[in-house]
């Protein structure tokens, strides 16, 4: 089955959060190959090691490109990244189209949630994001996060930078998806991804203690 790969790739442009740290990539060591560093950066550091490997230093946020929020990233005392159970993010799941809400209601959900599905993930971008963040996106109302909550959902995700509206200070769809121990994903890439069911692949890494991770999403299409 076709890979579709539904991770948005990163790099020192890579939008973050107002205020969050940004991606950068130092270098402490460069191949040299017949006397010249070939770096595979576009930008090699003169402080780098000529070397025989190529050895670099990431910086980032955690809750950068396409990543799984913890509970504990919005209640206090809730399980780290590390502490989650995995089954939520591998298994068949619904592709919703969503495009142009403002947010995810009750009644885009209603007719995924009679399937049986129990990860749904919403696609509401008709464009990507650029290299500047942008402050309005879809969001999920936490009355639809409530019904799917009642009916069993394992994980929703949304191809935008948060659950929640960029203003909103009380998050709460956050808390209702920490209610009802539903995972979420957030910033996917699901532009050219087709409605419909296929199996999720998005494994966060194991990072102890802390409060999301980046993930490598990727879809398979379910015969």
């Amino acid at each position: 089955m076709p890979i579709i790969d539904i991770s948005p790739a990163l790099h020192e442009k890579t939008p973050v959060w107002p205020g969050d740290t940004p991606l950068s990539r130092k270098w402490l060591a460069q191949l040299k190959i017949n006397g010249s560093s070939v770096a595979g950066s576009s930008v090699a550091s003169s402080n780098a090691v000529d070397s025989n490997i190529d050895l670099s230093t990431l910086t980032t946020t955690v809750h950068i490109g396409a990543h799984a929020d913890a509970p504990s990233h919005y209640l206090h005392g809730a399980p780290s990244i590390d502490q989650v159970d995995l089954e939520p993010y591998i298994g068949p799941c619904l592709v919703i189209d969503a495009r142009g809400c403002e947010q995810i209601l009750p009644l885009h959900c209603e007719e995924a949630l009679k399937t049986g599905a129990r990860r749904l993930l919403f696609k509401t971008r008709y464009h990507r994001e650029g290299d500047v963040f942008e402050k309005q996106f879809s969001s999920f109302s936490a009355d639809a996060v409530e019904v799917m909550g009642k009916s069993g959902i394992l994980l929703a995700g949304i191809d935008t930078n948060s659950v929640d509206p960029f203003e909103s200070k009380d998050l709460p769809a956050h808390k209702m998806f920490g209610r009802y121990n539903i995972r979420n994903l957030e910033g996917l890439d699901l532009l050219d991804v087709e409605p419909g069911t296929y199996e999720l692949i998005a494994l966060p890494l194991k990072l102890q203690g802390f409060d999301a991770s980046p993930v490598r999403a990727i879809l398979r299409r379910i015969p």
